[in-house]
């Protein structure tokens, strides 16, 4: 079986200052995109695919931690230090709400029907934002032991879950009544939680351990010690046979599922990685770091039996790839800069 000991990847630039959260699209008819959050208080919108640069959302007058995309990728949303979450309409990159708060807000997550958005940060309380009755008040869910890092919903929006920045362990949700149904316990706080597109699991990074727990009987299904103090994970979505961890020493880790053997390990940042994700397909995934800048990584063949099968869903993305040309034409407001494009193509062709 072929190892890659050196991995190229694209890199995105634009950010000035670090990038710290990621989140990408489900594949749409214009394909899949993917948006990212910076300390530069600018959330950015690419092709997910090629990484090509679509957008920048403006109006933020802080770092902006967190980021999310709804599953038609029509719509964004933001969490700020400057004490409001964002909608946008991704589209034409207009600001659509501003939702206030009385803190920072760390966390932000689309309901699955993106009829909701789901806030949480250091004011320790979890709201959920009507987004068809956008200037009633939201509902409130006060009982967070702590400052909320993350939030993310499953069950059909029927649950929602969190992780504290200063706590360990995630907390799950009833959404009817509000109540912390179950905890999954952690030694560390928990500074990355994804749930898997199938929804079978719940992935966490929490100090030097990524765990892996049944998404509905909610025991640990498998855990692993890294070695260093990872700050997010993410579980390849076609297969769940990989899966990446980033952390504090810079490099991107590609780990068996299974076995928790390490596969690959790849550099090329220069400074600790903040976020990392698989895209909707599997087929690549990206990380953000401290040096501002995205890079997206190939995954290579999944399995041996895969590797046909693999190519069939590349060339199904093929289908409906976008290039940056397309995307300028019909998102208004949104603009291409040509020097852009040479950037990225120059980077393509480094590859």
């Amino acid at each position: 079986m072929e190892k890659k000991r050196v991995a190229v990847p694209l890199v995105c630039h634009g950010h000035s200052r670090p990038v710290v959260d990621l989140c990408y699209s489900p594949v749409t008819p214009d394909g899949f995109f993917l948006i990212s959050a910076s300390k530069d208080s600018t959330p950015m919108l690419r092709n997910g695919e090629t990484g090509d640069w679509v957008g920048t959302f403006e109006g933020h007058k802080g770092a902006v931690w967190s980021c999310c995309l709804d599953t038609n990728a029509l719509h964004a949303a933001s969490g700020s230090a400057d004490f409001t979450a964002k909608i946008w309409d991704a589209l034409t990159g207009s600001e659509l709400h501003s939702f206030e708060h009385k803190h920072i807000v760390r966390a932000c997550a689309f309901s699955e029907d993106t009829n909701f958005l789901l806030t949480g940060g250091v004011e320790k309380v979890l709201r959920i934002y009507d987004l068809n009755c956008s200037d009633a008040p939201p509902r409130e869910v006060d009982k967070s032991p702590g400052s909320v890092r993350t939030v993310a919903w499953l069950h059909s929006d029927q649950t929602i879950l969190s992780s504290c920045t200063d706590l360990g362990g995630v907390r799950l949700w009833d959404v009817r009544t509000g109540n912390i149904e179950r905890t999954l316990e952690t030694k560390s706080p928990v500074t990355s939680a994804e749930v898997s597109q199938d929804g079978r699991y719940i992935t966490t990074a929490d100090g030097f351990s990524v765990k892996f727990w049944d998404a509905n009987h909610f025991g640990l299904v498998k855990s692993y010690d890294m070695p260093c103090t990872v700050e997010s994970a993410s579980l390849e979505p076609k297969y769940g046979v990989k899966f990446v961890a980033g952390g504090e020493d810079m490099w991107i880790r590609v780990f068996d599922f299974h076995t928790g053997e390490e596969i690959a390990c790849n550099k090329g940042h220069h400074g600790p990685v903040h976020c990392v994700r698989f895209s909707p397909g599997g087929e690549t995934y990206a990380s953000g770091s401290e040096d501002g800048t995205i890079r997206i990584w190939q995954t290579g063949s999944l399995t041996h039996e895969d590797n046909n099968e693999v190519m069939t869903t590349n060339g199904t993305i093929g289908k409906v790839k976008v290039s940056a040309e397309e995307v300028s034409s019909k998102i208004e407001g949104f603009h291409i800069a040509d020097e852009a494009n040479a950037i990225e193509k120059e980077n393509l062709g480094d590859a």
